[in-house]
């Protein structure tokens, strides 16, 4: 595991360097293995970079799209991932819908939807069950609290090792996420974290000591290279 900080003047270049990275890690897993497989995250933070990527001109039909969590609402809902990042990027490019690997948040119970997104993974990714796949780039970022994707503190999804997709909850709304094992699997993490209010959880979540329950993001340790980009607030005195 490498996990490099970079400390950025604002949001902006959070966002364009973010860009850079995408557009690299793109096109050396097209170039290495014949297609590139990102998993993105919600919140405000990455909405931009999503409109910076769709306009570029990139190899779309080999670009593979999936999503690190996602709310238990419709797609149409104003709290979904998967239609804040269609409205963004998806809808104003040429990607097949085949491509688009959106969880599914129809079945009534979540479990029930958690069980369905695995089996689809596993089947693009081709291994076998209690095998994690390794996904070229996972898109996260934190929260005030630490916690990362629908990983919350001090939930049961946090425990789950033998899963790829578990079910977190946030205030007693259910959630599907990618456990963090699936999320260690993955060949490059990219942190995205802008705003004054997300330093206390900064120092914890990279202190050598601490506690992964209160802080969840400790629990991201990724095989590969792990970004973390952070804009002049969040990074101060780190």
């Amino acid at each position: 595991m490498s996990r490099n900080v970079e400390v950025l003047p604002n949001v902006a270049a959070v966002v364009n360097r973010a860009l850079e990275l995408v557009i690299e890690q793109a096109r050396t897993a097209i170039a290495e293995r014949g297609r590139f497989s990102m998993a993105l995250a919600g919140g405000s933070t990455p909405k931009p970079l999503y409109e910076a990527i769709a306009q570029q001109s990139l190899p779309w039909d080999k670009i593979h799209v999936f999503w690190g969590d996602e709310r238990y609402v419709p797609a149409d809902h104003p709290d979904s991932n998967e239609g804040m990042a269609r409205a963004a990027w998806l809808d104003h490019v040429a990607m097949p819908a085949a491509n688009i690997h959106a969880m599914q948040t129809s079945p009534a119970d979540p479990a029930v939807a958690a069980l369905q997104h695995e089996q689809q993974l596993q089947d693009f990714f081709q291994v076998a069950p209690g095998e994690f796949p390794a996904l070229d780039l996972v898109l996260l970022g934190i929260g005030d609290d630490g916690h990362t994707a629908s990983l919350f503190p001090h939930t049961a999804a946090l425990q789950v090792r033998d899963r790829l997709i578990t079910v977190g909850e946030k205030g007693g709304q259910p959630r599907l996420t990618f456990t963090a094992p699936l999320i260690n699997q993955a060949r490059h993490v990219l942190f995205l974290v802008a705003g004054v209010n997300k330093q206390p959880a900064l120092r914890q979540i990279f202190a050598t000591i601490g506690d992964d329950d209160t802080y969840p993001a400790r629990l991201i340790t990724a095989a590969g290279t792990t970004w973390w980009l952070l804009d002049q607030a969040a990074g101060e005195g780190l």
